[in-house]
């Protein structure tokens, strides 16, 4: 394998900074009793940067509306013990030498297991995919509160010591539903023809988060084209519409963009630049001039799709990614299941102890190891 010495040169932005280029990707673990994280998850985390991980981002973890999240021990990140818990989480990252933001979340239409009742679901238009009802249209005042809720979680990630947060804007929830034209048939200012015009839900929850954190406090947003019930779904057919998504949301005060992909070597639009062309960080990072984090089966040889189906995956070479981070084509990259399975993973990496990495095994979703 080459040289890994680009994963872990130090990252410096102006608002943060970080002792190398890997970050631990959000995962769902829906292992917080009464949305409530314990000491349990507080170990999970800090084993990944007793390993060196240089930024971790939590699972996601919900705001304070009715239906945010759709499995019943997604943690929340509001109220007194719920917060508390997310105190002793940042205190242990940070005791282990580490840095963390939590995911703040809202799972908007998404489906729910027989059994969970999770309130009055939020979506733009009353769908969770297209054809597919779910819930009532959000009024402006569900909209409004929606929008405080975020920058409620998001004073209180600056408040508890966290060093940066990221907002779930990806997969088919919430935020994301906004954007897609399958689920958002709205016709106010929160609608539109055109992804510039959908995005601006998205846009008011960036500036509130703003306003609740400060200037200098750092802000991710992640997004993907691909939708948990359409993995084929895009939203920028071209560089010219990816623009239009996602400059607003720089504007509005997003730092750093993650763009998550099924597969981070697959080009986003060869059609301009080729088969070997810039991925959708790469396209991010160029159109909007901000650091991107990439992310997508990094460093496994199936990608997470066939995890939901009960999948293993095995260690896969990491020469693309090297090549593609040595050009600079995004800043960061995030690994998730690889991760998940060892949380020594990066010490392995570097220390070039491939043959000691662990495969993944599904059987690591059960626990938090």
């Amino acid at each position: 394998m080459p040289s890994t010495d680009v994963l872990f040169q130090p990252f410096t932005s102006p608002k943060l900074t970080l002792p190398n280029r890997v970050v631990m990707a959000p995962m769902t673990r829906n292992m917080a009793p009464d949305g409530v994280p314990g000491a349990a998850n507080a170990a999970y985390y800090q084993r990944r940067a007793e390993h060196g991980v240089g930024l971790i981002l939590s699972e996601g973890t919900v705001v304070d509306r009715p239906a945010s999240r759709n499995l019943p021990n997604i943690p929340f990140f509001h109220g007194d013990a719920a917060l508390a818990g997310w105190q002793g989480v940042i205190e242990a990252v940070h005791a282990a030498g580490g840095r963390m933001g939590p995911q703040i979340w809202h799972t908007g239409g998404a489906r729910t297991p027989e059994g969970y009742e999770p309130g009055q679901i939020d979506t733009p238009s009353g769908l969770n995919g297209p054809d597919d009802p779910r819930g009532e249209p959000m009024s402006e005042e569900a909209i409004a509160d929606t929008v405080a809720a975020f920058a409620s979680s998001a004073a209180a990630a600056k408040e508890l010591g966290f060093d940066t947060l990221e907002l779930h804007g990806a997969h088919g929830y919430l935020i994301d539903q906004f954007f897609w034209s399958g689920t958002n048939r709205r016709t106010d200012r929160y609608g539109g023809a055109t992804i510039g015009e959908r995005s601006r839900f998205a846009a008011d929850v960036v500036a509130a988060v703003r306003a609740a954190v400060g200037p200098d406090f750092p802000i991710l947003l992640r997004v993907s084209q691909w939708k948990q019930q359409d993995y084929n779904a895009r939203l920028a057919t071209s560089p010219e519409e990816m623009e239009h998504w996602l400059q607003p949301l720089v504007d509005a005060g997003v730092d750093i963009l993650h763009c998550s992909q099924r597969r981070f070597w697959e080009p986003e639009f060869p059609e301009v630049d080729g088969e070997q062309g810039l991925n959708f960080a790469g396209w991010a990072k160029k159109i909007t001039g901000v650091p991107t984090i990439s992310v997508g089966s990094v460093g496994l040889d199936g990608d997470f799709i066939g995890t939901f189906q009960g999948g293993s995956a095995h260690h896969a070479g990491l020469e693309g990614l090297l090549a593609r981070m040595e050009r600079g084509e995004f800043d960061l990259i995030a690994v998730g299941r690889a991760l998940l399975s060892d949380a020594e993973w990066l010490e392995k990496v570097r220390d070039a102890r491939l043959d000691e990495i662990r495969d993944f095994d599904p059987a690591k979703l059960g626990v938090l190891d």
